[in-house]
């Protein structure tokens, strides 16, 4: 099936961002599906600010099918599923994401459930390897899936591949249990047209960037933490994925198989070469309450800093709707320069 029949207020290729928990809210989301993209909203605990974000939406931009043309990316080990069902039922969003899960048999309850409120809504659900893919797609039949390489900023898999060779694996897998029909879109490490077109090539019917939308002043993040994106090069070196990150405020909550891959911080560079975690807390504490938010420069921040392997391919701060729009004309002309190759 046409990813299209999905989203038909899009544009092709479709870009869409990465529902960045606590930083793509409603402005990034109505900047990105105005300049004909899937714009999302990331949630992760607190369901009114979600539904602030999305009455947001809702006053900016018209409903296709009585939807809202956004997307709400959820996170179901974390999530209250009966403070969110109402907010849902309420704005109906066009795709309910969903990531995460402590059980793969959770997102079938966590479907189930959402498609019964708001049933035109499409349930995308991200994963990270072939099993999870084949495992999901028969539990739940998930209307599309994101499948995220280990290059990915933020959350995923701690075990894991990158998109070249999990994409196609994915769709041979799926293909071959009956579930070729199923959409896939594609994340991790992808931050421009070169890489998108990339994945376009392997299969995938969209993109999705994180790390990308960073720069974008629509993006709600502390403007030292943007300054370090902007400032990092060479992210195979200068980002890594660690548990550690999800440690410095407390005990880690996430689910045993997931990390989290941040720029390299003063904080991961110590407990590396043998700081105790108590002492890397409490100067991750002392470096919260510095100007700078505890995001340093050049290794020498003290909190996460979520960002993928293609950190170093974002060199300037540009609105979301201009970087939609470019990174869709690169996948165009890559594509025609890649076909001149041949």
């Amino acid at each position: 099936m046409s990813l299209k029949q999905h989203v038909p207020w899009t544009q092709s290729p479709l870009i869409i961002n990465a529902p960045m928990g606590g930083h793509a809210g409603g402005d990034l989301a109505i900047a990105v599906t105005r300049a004909g993209g899937l714009g999302q909203i990331g949630a992760v605990y607190d369901m009114n600010e979600l539904a602030s974000h999305l009455a947001k939406v809702e006053q900016s931009l018209p409903r296709h099918d009585d939807l809202l043309p956004v997307g709400v990316g959820l996170l179901p080990f974390v999530l209250k599923l009966d403070e969110a069902l109402p907010v849902l039922e309420r704005y109906r969003p066009a795709v309910v994401w969903l990531f995460a899960a402590k059980e793969l048999e959770d997102y079938a309850v966590c479907a189930e459930r959402i498609r019964s409120v708001t049933p035109m809504s499409q349930i995308w659900i991200q994963v990270g390897s072939v099993a999870a893919a084949v495992s999901i797609a028969e539990l739940c039949k998930p209307d599309v899936m994101c499948v995220q390489g280990i290059d990915a900023g933020g959350h995923g898999f701690e075990k894991g591949a990158g998109i070249i060779s999990l994409l196609p694996e994915v769709a041979d897998a799926l293909t071959v249990a009956g579930h070729g029909g199923i959409p896939l879109v594609a994340s991790g490490g992808i931050t421009d047209g070169r890489g998108a077109a990339a994945a376009f090539a392997l299969g995938a019917q969209g993109v999705v960037m994180g790390t990308r939308f960073l720069s974008a002043p629509e993006t709600q993040l502390h403007p030292a933490y943007r300054k370090a994106i902007l400032a990092a090069r060479d992210g195979g070196q200068n980002t890594v994925r660690a548990k550690l990150f999800d440690e410095l405020r407390g005990p880690n909550i996430w689910p045993l198989p997931y990390d989290g891959r941040s720029i390299v911080t003063e904080s991961y560079t110590e407990h590396a070469g043998g700081a105790g975690i108590e002492e890397i807390r409490r100067l991750h504490a002392e470096g919260l309450k510095a100007e700078d938010g505890g995001y340093g420069l050049d290794g020498k921040g003290r909190t996460a800093m979520w960002a993928g392997t293609g950190v170093g391919l974002v060199k300037r701060e540009q609105p979301a709707a201009e970087i939609v729009e470019e990174v869709r004309r690169q996948v165009v002309e890559m594509l025609d320069k890649a076909r001149s190759r041949l």
